[in-house]
């Protein structure tokens, strides 16, 4: 038989999908404040436990900078109940899944587990919540570890860009201006004493959020985690911060005006490029729902149009991203990617010159293109537990909750060009800071002569 469509029978249609809603939750709020969300999702039978703690990177001290990061790293080393080698031996036996860090906004805490576990799991996250032990040797060894760290981010050029533009872009007396996980300077000063002091103040239940997903079908959600957590309570008399401590305002940029910072890497064949300007607090911003789009277009694939240009056109890179990110009182919009050594300084005015195209329009094409990748995604972005919880968490330590998930992809399905050219013209205005990690001696002369402003050499 030839090839092609049988006679006689119609093509089907295919329908656009529908729109996609966040899942609704259960909500309960504790005796002692804490709020847990509860997300049903059929068949997801390891259940994700993420625990919120609103606690302010603003907050910590310039001296005592990765106190989180630490305090995060030595919950699971011990408690009044089982020293480090019984907490893993348990985690283990129970097949619990832990992790714990800092974001921007506050502390988070993962948890993984089996349905069946989840009361034994709670009890453990109990213990590391309400009684961890910062035991002088443990807490020895992590500062050790988090120093290797520190020495080794330094030899990365992503990585080490970041850190220049974060300490560039903020104003050095801002918290804000060093890494999350601290300076090797303040890292070494730590003590167990300090991370119980951070303790303290910031392991406070009334202003923390729970989220469990998963299938919890017959399962007493709320019942579970009241009786676990039924010894956690505030502090008498305490702060009104969640941090217990005064919170800093709004970091802005330290300097104004475009510049570039050269970090010295000697002999390096490729050039790592971070480049940035002020952007939206997803808060502040009259609608959230442009920005996503917009790093989609300038840089969210390969179609997009840094790749079209760096990559397809002129093969200078494998690849850039760019993207809206939101923090506390103010965000920041970066653009970043790896580039040939010898194509630098073209490739970094390439860069800037597509970010500023923005400034002049869309095409409806574009918008188009953006609006369907990422609401017609969003289902199989959101379709795990671990997903559900994570977005849960993360809007919770920002103030809102996932109807804002919804609501924001609601409102992209009518974004048009012009709301988006407006959107991006408000925050991005051309004042961009770009950090190059190469090779100074070779690169210089010709990243001076973009013009772009003035041109600062750290050492490497």
């Amino acid at each position: 038989m030839g090839g092609g469509e049988p006679t006689g029978v119609p093509r089907p249609s295919v329908r656009p999908a529908s729109p996609w809603d966040f899942p609704v939750p259960r909500a309960d709020r504790l005796d002692n404040g804490l709020r847990v969300l509860t997300y049903h999702a059929p068949g997801q039978h390891i259940l994700s436990v993420r625990l919120a703690i609103p606690a302010a990177l603003a907050a910590e001290p310039l001296g005592g900078a990765g106190v989180g990061v630490l305090t995060a790293r030595l919950l699971d080393e011990g408690s009044d109940g089982h020293d480090a080698e019984e907490m893993a031996e348990l985690l283990q036996r129970h097949g619990v899944a832990f992790g714990a860090g800092v974001v921007e906004r506050g502390f988070l805490i993962e948890v993984d587990v089996t349905r069946r576990h989840l009361v034994r799991a709670l009890d453990l996250l109990r213990e590391m919540v309400l009684e961890p032990t910062f035991a002088p040797a443990q807490v020895r060894r992590h500062v050790r570890t988090r120093l290797a760290e520190i020495e080794q981010e330094h030899t990365n050029p992503g990585s080490r860009a970041a850190i220049a533009f974060v300490a560039s872009y903020y104003d050095p007396a801002h918290r804000l201006s060093q890494p999350t996980g601290g300076t090797a300077a303040s890292v070494a000063t730590l003590t167990p004493e300090h991370l119980r002091d951070y303790h303290a103040r910031t392991f406070h239940p009334d202003r923390a959020v729970l989220t469990v997903a998963g299938d919890v079908e017959g399962l007493d959600v709320t019942g579970a985690v009241a009786s676990a957590l039924h010894g956690w309570a505030c502090p008498s008399g305490r702060a009104a911060s969640p941090t217990g401590g005064s919170e800093e305002g709004a970091a802005g940029p330290g300097v104004s005006g475009g510049r570039i910072v050269l970090v010295n890497r000697p002999g390096s064949v490729q050039s790592e490029l971070y480049v940035g300007c002020a952007g939206p607090d997803r808060i502040a911003a009259a609608q959230w729902a442009p920005f996503p789009v917009l790093g989609f277009i300038l840089g969210g694939g390969p179609t997009a149009r840094l790749d079209a240009v760096l990559r397809e056109d002129r093969g200078y890179t494998y690849g850039m991203r760019c993207g809206f990110r939101p923090r506390r009182g103010g965000g920041l919009f970066l653009a970043s990617g790896s580039v040939r050594s010898d194509v630098t300084a073209q490739a970094l005015e390439i860069a800037l010159g597509v970010l500023d195209s923005g400034r002049d329009g869309f095409t409806d094409q574009e918008v188009a293109e953006g609006v369907e990748y990422l609401c017609e995604t969003a289902p199989s972005r959101y379709a795990t537990a671990d997903a559900v919880a994570d977005e849960a968490v993360a809007r919770a330590l920002e103030g809102l909750t996932t109807a804002d998930t919804t609501q924001t992809l609601r409102e992209m399905r009518s974004l048009t060009s012009e709301q988006l050219a407006a959107a991006y013209r408000q925050y991005v205005d051309g004042e961009w800071i770009s950090v190059v990690v190469g090779d100074a001696a070779a690169l210089e002369t010709s990243l001076v002569g973009l013009g772009r402003g003035p041109v600062e050499v750290l050492p490497a």
